[in-house]
């Protein structure tokens, strides 16, 4: 059974002030908990409308039983899935620079954050440094677009600026004017910067890229920009193929 206190302390993870306060964020779905759980994140409680939504392997956890109508209270999304959980939001551990590092400047999508995170995840990349101005990594929006990647990717909100400026790692960012990146070489790990989507890269920070690298548009495009996540995707496609 879930008490209305707890109702309303979920609830009330929806806003980012409170997420910080509680240390707590949300994730829904039986996929996305099962894998927070295998992850090693804190499940502060589970949530479910229906029994036995938990895989076996979980089991020493307590599943609260609620109603649809409780459930929705606490969901974020328009349809709940019928199952939620509340998690400990981690504390990240130091930056390992032995290896690339993605930097944000700005994301403010969540969609866009979301599946930055999951494509760090598919790619081996551990480590993502989030200017303050980047909306925050435990907003629902972004923890379901990372598709259960939440855990498994280190997020650090910095200073950026004195975060690149002191980094022991050389510094690249994405502009269109760079170099095109399919003949650049990324033969010892770095920094990668990718730009807020309207704006891209910041004059303070672009004042600390040592490499300006770019994803030439084919010659038939009319388009005016790649998708900040889209190109992410690329910049580490190429840089783990570079490295082979």
């Amino acid at each position: 059974m879930v008490v209305k206190s707890q109702i309303k302390l979920i609830k009330s993870l929806h806003l980012k002030k409170n997420r910080q306060l509680h240390e707590q964020f949300i994730i829904e779905g039986v996929k996305g908990v099962e894998q927070a759980l295998s992850n090693g994140l804190f499940p502060h409680l589970l949530c479910a409308t229906t029994p036995n939504l938990l895989a076996e392997a979980y089991t020493e956890f307590r599943v609260h039983m609620v109603s649809a109508t409780e459930l929705s209270q606490m969901s974020a999304l328009k349809n709940p899935s019928g199952f939620l959980g509340v998690f400990q939001i981690p504390k990240p551990q130091p930056v390992d620079y032995s290896d690339w590092v993605l930097a944000l400047d700005g994301v403010q999508d969540p969609g866009n954050l979301g599946t930055i995170i999951r494509l760090c995840d598919w790619f081996g990349v551990r480590h993502i440094l989030c200017a303050m101005g980047t909306v925050d990594a435990y907003n629902p929006k972004v923890v379901q677009a990372t598709m259960g990647s939440i855990g498994r990717v280190q997020l650090h909100y910095v200073d950026l600026a004195a975060t690149l400026a002191s980094a022991p790692v050389e510094v690249l960012g994405t502009f269109m004017d760079g170099q095109p990146i399919s003949n650049a070489k990324f033969n010892t790990p770095g920094i990668v910067v990718m730009g807020n989507e309207g704006q891209g890269i910041s004059e303070e920070i672009a004042a600390l890229v040592s490499r300006k690298i770019s994803i030439p548009a084919h010659h038939t495009a009319t388009t005016e920009s790649l998708n900040v996540a889209n190109a992410a995707g690329i910049a580490m496609y190429e840089i783990r193929r570079s490295s082979l």
